[in-house]
């Protein structure tokens, strides 16, 4: 309920008023930001005390900012360079409208002893990003963690076994950063004359998929761009 919700951050904030940047509740839901060197305190907080009982994390997520509130369609007149397909050529660095970090963490926790959800957002400064692992705090962030290190590049100091999950063992990159072509960097095939598995440069072209031609629909227009009577007449 929203009242619960509201109670939830109204707690949050008094007991880490000193510790988190902000606690927010948006559609019922309460989202803490905090810095890295404040993330095992609290972690081992809302694990442990009555209060909050946070014993389950549900998962850990990794989030690129990079032109974060930034338009990608501006095809009102005609295709762009900066349609929505990352097949186009963007500019690098982090969205000119955004102030944080380009990388956050994102620790979803869950109480069911007070039936209660909580979302942490851990933004990261440093290049490459790195936090503190909660694997200490709660053991199911293992695989969550190896996961968000192989999409992001999020470094997870503390881990004990920090390595890809998810994409090939010679793999270069990380395939969920903004910057990531859509088509990769390689690719690989079966060479018969190796008689095993090459990689070579990707040979997908890229492409901008956007509309090229813009075609307005009398159905759908206002009455001040519809075409008038006389206009009709004239033209008959």
């Amino acid at each position: 309920m929203p009242q619960d919700s509201q109670a939830l951050a109204a707690t949050i904030e008094s007991r880490f008023a000193d510790k988190i940047l902000s606690c927010k509740v948006y559609v019922d839901e309460v989202t803490v930001e905090l810095r890295p060197d404040k993330l095992i305190e609290v972690a081992t907080a809302l694990r442990d005390e009555q209060d909050f009982c946070f014993q389950q994390l549900m998962d850990v997520a990794g989030v690129d900012y990079q032109s974060f509130g930034e338009a990608d369609w501006q095809t009102s007149e005609a295709a762009t360079s900066s349609g929505f397909s990352r097949g186009v050529a963007q500019s690098s660095g982090q969205g000119a409208k955004r102030s944080e970090a380009r990388f956050a963490a994102v620790y979803h926790l869950l109480s069911v002893v007070k039936n209660h959800r909580v979302r942490l957002r851990v933004w990261l400064d440093d290049d490459p990003p790195r936090v503190p692992s909660v694997l200490e705090v709660w053991s199911s962030a293992d695989w969550c963690e190896r996961e968000a290190f192989d999409m992001f590049g999020i470094l997870f100091d503390g881990h004990p076994d920090l390595r890809r999950i998810l994409t090939d063992y010679g793999f270069v990159g990380h395939p969920f950063r903004k910057d990531f072509p859509v088509s990769g960097n390689v690719e690989m095939r079966y060479d018969p004359d190796k008689k095993r598995v090459v990689y070579q440069p990707v040979t997908i072209e890229p492409r901008t998929l956007v509309p090229k031609v813009i075609r307005h629909d009398h159905r759908f227009l206002s009455d001040a761009e519809s075409p008038t009577s006389d206009d009709d007449s004239a033209d008959a």
